[in-house]
Order: C-alpha cells, then sequence, then structure tokens
C-alpha cells in the first residue's frame, strides 16, 4: 500500500488584505503548539500577500502557493504573473485550471496544461484541477467528464515531477452542499486508476485533494475516504480556527 502524505491546502481566492496576515500567525501558533499536523499545509492568498505569507508560515511549517500563473516566463503580459514571480516570492505550488478560471477566463484544458507545464519548469508543483458541473452530474457524464479533463490537462511531465490533482464538483464550490460519500469515492477512485494507467507507479502516488464546500463540519468524515489525499479548502481557509479543525481531522 502507498502511503501519500495529505496536502491541506487554502485558496484565499480574491479575499485578504494585510490584516488578514493575522490569521496566518494563529495558524502558525496552533500548528506549532497542538499536536503535529499529519498533513503538508498550504495557503494560496492573493499575489499582494504571497511573500509575506510565505516569509510569516515558514517557521511554522506553513507552504505558499499562488492562485494562477501565466504561461510564458515573462514579457509583455500586463497583470499578469509568471511562475518564476511565484517563485521569487516563496511559492511552492501554485493552482492552475480552478473552475473560476476555466469559466470566468474561459481557460481550456489546453491553456491548463500550458500553466501546468510552466510551474513545473520553474520547480513548482501545480495543483490541477478537474470538476464537472450539476447539470454534467445530472446527466450521468461526471466520470466520464472528469477523466476527459483530467487527460488533457495534466502534462506528460506529471510522470517524472510532483504534482497534486484536485477534484471539485463545480456545483458544490460555496454552495454549502457536497456529494455524498459514495460520490466522492467514485471519482477519486476513477481519477486514481487514470492516474495509475497513464504513470504506472508514480500515478500510485499522487495527491489527489478533495475542494467543493470542505468544512469543519465534513471534513473528518471526506478526509478518510480512501484516495482522498487532503483538500483544497476555500471559504473555511481564511479564518485560522476553522482551517486548523481542517487540517487536524486527517
Amino acid at each position: 500500500m502507498t502511503t501519500i502524505t495529505p496536502l491541506i491546502a487554502g485558496n484565499w481566492k480574491m479575499n485578504g488584505l494585510k490584516q488578514s496576515l493575522s490569521e496566518i500567525s494563529e495558524l502558525a501558533q496552533l500548528l506549532t503548539t497542538g499536536e503535529a499536523p499529519r498533513a503538508l499545509v498550504c495557503i494560496c492568498p492573493p499575489a499582494t500577500l504571497l511573500h509575506a505569507v510565505a516569509e510569516q508560515g515558514a517557521s511554522s511549517g506553513i507552504l505558499a502557493g499562488g492562485q494562477d500563473c501565466h504561461t510564458a516566463n515573462a514579457g509583455a503580459h500586463t497583470g499578469d504573473i509568471s511562475v518564476s514571480m511565484l517563485a521569487d516570492a516563496g511559492a511552492q505550488y501554485v493552482i492552475v485550471g480552478h473552475s473560476e478560471r476555466r469559466a470566468d477566463h474561459g481557460e481550456s484544458d489546453d491553456m491548463v496544461r500550458a500553466k501546468a507545464e510552466a510551474a513545473i519548469g520553474a520547480g513548482l508543483k501545480p495543483i490541477v484541477c478537474v470538476g464537472e458541473s450539476e447539470a454534467q452530474r445530472d446527466a450521468g457524464q461526471a466520470v466520464s467528464v472528469v477523466a476527459a479533463q483530467l487527460a488533457a490537462s495534466l502534462p506528460d511531465a506529471a510522470g517524472q515531477h510532483s504534482v497534486v490533482v484536485a477534484y471539485e464538483p463545480i456545483w458544490a464550490i460555496g454552495t454549502g452542499r457536497t456529494p455524498n460519500s459514495a460520490d466522492i469515492a467514485e471519482i477519486h477512485d476513477a481519477i486514481r486508476a487514470q492516474l495509475v494507467e497513464r504513470f504506472g507507479e508514480t500515478g500510485a502516488t499522487i495527491q489527489i485533494l478533495y475542494g467543493g464546500s470542505l468544512k469543519p463540519q465534513n471534513a473528518r468524515e471526506i478526509l478518510a475516504i480512501e484516495n482522498v489525499n487532503g483538500g483544497l479548502v476555500g471559504g473555511a481557509s481564511l479564518l485560522a480556527k476553522d482551517f486548523y479543525t481542517i487540517i487536524s481531522a486527517v
């Protein structure tokens, strides 16, 4: 049986000002004074706070990540941020292909794959997001939709470099609704089988995170499901106490 160290990653999305760094301080205190966490802990703040989060979290093991990146390393791309900039600011991870990026910015699987390749090239670990809409789930297409996204969004380099896959049912994000344990298990098992088929033994070691209204109330149940190797947490990661409760559920 392959042992995978779980990852609990917090996606702050477009939330957080300098005063929000007090939550990082509180989280650091909880992580260092309580029982040692059995998971890797990462915060993906807005780019304006990335360097501060990386510096502030270092002593307590809090890793930092970006929420998006450009495919190019530098150039005339006003308002974009490159993987080398993220790395320079202290990031170790970067989220690519989040459903909000796919929806709000029309990002295709090809674009997501190119971003993941850029991240790997800069020594970052991409967190590649996949997930189905409510209509697709209702039509019985959840597994096939996620499989197609995963095949097209994950670069071949994932066989030789560290990547993370995050399953986020789009209809569950920020709605308070979550799939039942059997539904989550079905998708995560299908993702694992696809990773093993494509990458062999390496595919058995890739972390598969669950994202979609993961909260303190449901974390223990969801994180206990086989092939759920952590979580991509939205709103609950903004408050140190809530996020720590989820980390402690591992």
